[in-house]
Parts: C-alpha cells; sequence; structure tokens
C-alpha cells in the first residue's frame, strides 16, 4: 500500500462543553450544556438527549443545589490549556479539534458586542497550538447554545437565530484569522433529532410537532452554515471549512430487497444533511417524507441562492460503529447505539454496546468520497471503556490500542483505493466527560484524567499505553501500527 500522505493531519478531537470547565467564568453565559445532568435513575440511558425539554426543566436545574453536572466543571482545561496542550505535542499531534463556546463569546447569544475575556481565552490557547506547529481545527458551534437564546427564541427555531450565529462566526474569524485555517460549522448537524435542545435550543413548551420544529431549526442552520461558508473564505480565503455529520452506516439485514430498500432509506435520513451542505440544495428524496410527516420548510426569498453558494469545501464526520437495517422490527438490539440497531453476529461490542465495525469505516469513506468527491476528514473515532488504574498508575488500555489499530488500517486501506482523506482525530484524545450520559467512566482519552462520575478527584493528568503507541504512529505516519 501507498500508505499515508505526508500532509496527513493527525490529531485528536475535544468539545468545550465536555472539557473546558470554568463554569459563569470570565463573563460565560449559561449554555444548555450546563443543564445537562448526570444520569444515575434506571443505569445510564440516552434520556438526556432523547426527552423533549421544557423551561421548566430547564430552570429547576439552573436552580437545582443537590444535582451532579459534571459539564460545568469538564476537565478544566480552561486553567490547564498549556499543560494539556503540551501532552498533545509530546505525541506529535499535527492538528487538535475543538471547539469555541459561544456563550463565552456571547453570553446571551445575541449581544451586538463579544466578551474579550473569552475571545483572549481562546487566543492564548491557538497560539499555545502554533508554539507546538499544532494546526487548531475549530468547531464553530458544538453541542451547546446560548440558553438567553432558547428562553427568548426558542433557539434554532427561529429565523433570528441566523443572524446571532452569523455574527459569532464573522467575529471568530475576524479574531482569529491568522491562527486558524481549518474550520467546521456545527457537529453532528444530523442528529438535531436527538439534541434539539442541547445543539438546538428547542424547548418542547407549546411544540405541537416536535419534528417540524426540528426540521426548521435544521433549516435555519443550513442557511446560517452556507452565510458562515461566505464569510469565512471572504474574510480568510487561505482558509477551509466543512460540514459535520455523524455518519451511521447501516447493512441491509438480509439480501431481500425490503432490507436493502430499508437501508437506502437509512442513508437518505442520514445523509439529507450533508447533501445540503455539500450538494447545496435539498434532496428531492425528502420530499416524501415531508408530506407524511406533515413537515412544511418555511423558506424565504433568497434561502435556495445562499445554499448554493454557501456550499463546503470538505466533509468531516464521525464514525463509531455501524448498524443494521431491516424492514422487520423484532429481534434482540444493541444496547448502546446511537439510534438502536439490531445486533450484527459478526461483530463484537463496547462496555456500553456499541458494535465495533473497523470495516465499516472504509464502507463509510468509500460511499461518501463516491457520492460527493470532496476530501474527508474522520474528526471523531474511538472506543468509550472502564479504564484500571494500577497499583503503580499505569493504564494498560490494549483494547483501545486495537481498536484504534483496526480503523487506521482500514482508512490506509481506503486511501490507498483512492479516497481522499485529510486527516483523522480520535475522539477525547483527554478524558473528558461523556455527551450523551455525563460519565467521566466513559473513557476514550490517551491521557487519563483522575475524576470520577460525581466530580470528585485531584484532576491529575497521566499517560496511558496508547498515548506511547498513538505517539509512534503519528511518528511514522501510520507505518508503524504495532
Amino acid at each position: 500500500m501507498s500508505g499515508f500522505p505526508q500532509n496527513f493531519l493527525w490529531g485528536g478531537a475535544t468539545a468545550a462543553n465536555q472539557f473546558e470547565g470554568a463554569f459563569l467564568e470570565d463573563g460565560k453565559g449559561w449554555s444548555t450544556a450546563d443543564t445537562a445532568r448526570f444520569i444515575k435513575e434506571n443505569g445510564i440511558s440516552m434520556t438526556e438527549l432523547l426527552k423533549p425539554t421544557t423551561k421548566a426543566d430547564v430552570e429547576f436545574a439552573m436552580n437545582d443545589k443537590e444535582g451532579v453536572y459534571p459539564k460545568r466543571h469538564g476537565i478544566d482545561f480552561y486553567h490547564r490549556y498549556k499543560e494539556d496542550i503540551a501532552l498533545f505535542a509530546e505525541m506529535g499531534f499535527k492538528t487538535f479539534r475543538l471547539s469555541i463556546s459561544w456563550p463565552r463569546i456571547f453570553p446571551n447569544g445575541d449581544e451586538l458586542e463579544p466578551n474579550e475575556a473569552g475571545l483572549a481565552f481562546y487566543d492564548a490557547v491557538f497560539d499555545e497550538c502554533i508554539k507546538y506547529d499544532i494546526e487548531p481545527l475549530v468547531t464553530i458551534s458544538h453541542y451547546e447554545f446560548p440558553l438567553g437564546l432558547a428562553f427568548k427564541q426558542n433557539g434554532w427555531e427561529s429565523r433570528a437565530t441566523i443572524e446571532a450565529f452569523e455574527r459569532y462566526a464573522r467575529v471568530l474569524f475576524e479574531r482569529y484569522k491568522d491562527k486558524v485555517k481549518y474550520w467546521l460549522t456545527f457537529n453532528e448537524i444530523n442528529i438535531i433529532g436527538m439534541t434539539g435542545y442541547l445543539s438546538g435550543g428547542i424547548l418542547a413548551d407549546g411544540e405541537k410537532n416536535m419534528l417540524q420544529a426540528q426540521y426548521q431549526a435544521a433549516h435555519h442552520q443550513f442557511i446560517a452554515s452556507a452565510l458562515a461558508v461566505r464569510a469565512c473564505h471572504e474574510i480568510i480565503p487561505d482558509a477551509q471549512i466543512g460540514c459535520m455529520l455523524a455518519r451511521m452506516e447501516a447493512y441491509p439485514e438480509t439480501c431481500n430487497p425490503l432490507d436493502v430498500m430499508e437501508s437506502v432509506n437509512s442513508d437518505h435520513s442520514n445523509l439529507f444533511y450533508s447533501d445540503v451542505q455539500i450538494r447545496g440544495a435539498y434532496p428531492r428524496y425528502m420530499n416524501k417524507f415531508f408530506r407524511d410527516h406533515n413537515i412544511t420548510i418555511k423558506k424565504e426569498a433568497g434561502d435556495d441562492e445562499i445554499l448554493r453558494e454557501g456550499t463546503v469545501d470538505f466533509m468531516s464526520f464521525s464514525y463509531y460503529m455501524s448498524s443494521i437495517a431491516s424492514h422487520e422490527k423484532d429481534g434482540d438490539t444493541t444496547g448502546g447505539n446511537l439510534l438502536g440497531s439490531k445486533k450484527n453476529p459478526y461483530l463484537e461490542a463496547s462496555d456500553w454496546g456499541w458494535q465495533i465495525d473497523p470495516v465499516g469505516l472504509r464502507i463509510t469513506l468509500h460511499k461518501l468520497y463516491d457520492r460527493y468527491q470532496v476530501p474527508l476528514f474522520i474528526v471523531e473515532n474511538g472506543l468509550g471503556a472502564k479504564d484500571v488504574v494500577e497499583a503503580d498508575g499505569s493504564i494498560h488500555d490494549s483494547y483501545r490500542i486495537d481498536y484504534l489499530r483496526s480503523h487506521i488500517e482500514q482508512m490506509e486501506q481506503a486511501i490507498d483505493e483512492g479516497v481522499d482523506l485529510m486527516g483523522y482525530t480520535p475522539w477525547g484524545c483527554i478524558d473528558l466527560v461523556s455527551a450523551s450520559t455525563s460519565e467521566m467512566s466513559k473513557r476514550y482519552g490517551f491521557i487519563y484524567v483522575d475524576l470520577d462520575d460525581e466530580g470528585r478527584g485531584t484532576l491529575a493528568r497521566s499517560k496511558k499505553d496508547s498515548f506511547y503507541w498513538y505517539k509512534k504512529v503519528i511518528e511514522t505516519n501510520g507505518a508503524d501500527l504495532k
């Protein structure tokens, strides 16, 4: 095989709301993620993301003195960023994916002037990255939303949020135009149906058709993304800006044509969002879905032109598992896949029930590159597992190394077969708070953080076996995976 290109961007990925901490510090406003509570009831579930959220729920969380809210404290990257970036540099990172907290820059979301303390923090973070020749890869909105805009106008359901987002994006581009050359608009934009409150600020109060609200919000995000692309190209001509999708590869359960059609429908549901952001128009296959679910997308004059002119430069995506598409809905299901699926008898599963399928990543790479013919970037991939700290402080996470090795091998094959792949940033390169369950015990990182699910611990950082393994992978540009 020809191997990875010399300019391949090896690195790791994080999100502000899961690792920064510094809750309401230096002028930061409330975000939707700040009210996401650690789930104890009935074990760990996706309840936090799936249930409709009301204003009363949020106000309770804001005033709750007894609850456990790990995302408010994260792993304190806000005060430890120099130590953490130095560890990333020791691994040899070429890029570091992080997000900017919108309410750290605009505390309520729609102020006319930004919070200088918030801007200065990210200046310092980017300067630290540049010191080590690490390219920042910045997500503008990643599973957090200014609570002020949720209360004021129901978040992204309101068209007024587009203007607030464009102002926010332009401030970022102007401020960091000499420091950041790789941008993403919205993290995993396609699962707003699961994260309507978390990423969209949509409150359930008075909503009669949540599906209508979610797809209208998605339309406003499409327009906002296109306007951000245009602004990025205008302000930073040598920058690249991409979309970001949660990829859900779904195999037909059998060769029954009905199962194959279910797989096609799964792709339509998943790739609708990237179709709009990369091709610049709504695909016709969504027309029937909208009719069947009584959804009417309210557009304004000029929206179609904005979408056509604001297509992204590359496609980034997360990939953790594959699933099964079947026209028969009975049978055993997996315990952890994001959307639930029948179990695949050919695959093993993680501690949280997510099915491990490295070949599925190669399949996805080919499908996406064949469909779009734009560069691809894997910006999330990894294994959430329970790590054990030995008596001598070592952490032997061979299971994580095995997972990552098997996926990197499939990436190399896909590149050899013609796929244009820009880079790879495994998720949670340093342990952080889980997006879905607000746990710390579900660990992904190369770097262990001494913190438990209740927020107890020293926050000390230590290197896992995978730290040294990934350092060797980067040093050899993927040639040595042993």
